[in-house]
């Protein structure tokens, strides 16, 4: 069997002959699956209704490596995307600038600060490393992990990736990307 849990799952569960108490205990859970499956089935289409209508939603879609699943995290972790002047100050909000230290004239700068929305810091890690070469973003990635190795050039990449993000969400469109065939 495959999938426990699924149609043929459920079908082999509900004929297999157990003992009283076996039987109740499974038939109980079988009934708590279906009524969360029904819960989450119902939720999954006001989430599906409400993002089909946002803008911002479907114009980061168009970003290499942005689908739906990944739009919608952002859409709904980064909220009004208002509160952010500069695509810098998302970018610091999800926790993918280094960190800075300056005293006189010494600086240091060190890793991430992975500070702020670890959602919207994974959105963006798992995107960039989904792209092609082809694609800016992995040119940007390949290019830096290069010099100074793969996850720098991955988390330098998921910041440019967050500043199509940003202007997606406040324009609803990426001037930068070509337009759309339709």
């Amino acid at each position: 069997m495959g999938d426990l849990f699924g149609p043929g799952g459920q079908q082999l569960l509900a004929t297999t002959r157990l003992a009283v108490e076996s039987r109740s205990r499974i038939n109980s859970l079988l009934r708590m699956i279906t009524a969360l499956d029904f819960e989450i089935d119902t939720f999954a289409r006001l989430v599906t209704q409400r993002l089909r209508e946002d803008p911002g939603y479907r114009a980061i879609q168009a970003i290499p490596g942005v689908g739906p699943l990944l739009a919608a995290v952002f859409v709904v972790e980064i909220g009004d995307i208002t509160r952010f002047t500069r695509p810098e100050q998302l970018a610091s909000w999800a926790g993918l600038t280094p960190k800075h230290h300056e005293s006189d004239t010494t600086v240091h700068r060190g890793r991430i600060t992975k500070q702020g929305s670890t959602l919207v810091r994974w959105a963006a890690i798992e995107a960039v490393q989904r792209i092609g070469t082809h694609t800016r973003l992995g040119q940007i990635r390949d290019r830096i992990g290069q010099r100074r190795g793969r996850n720098i050039g991955v988390v330098a990449a998921a910041r440019e990736l967050i500043t199509l993000v940003f202007y997606g969400l406040r324009d609803h469109h990426i001037r930068c990307l070509p337009a759309r065939t339709a």
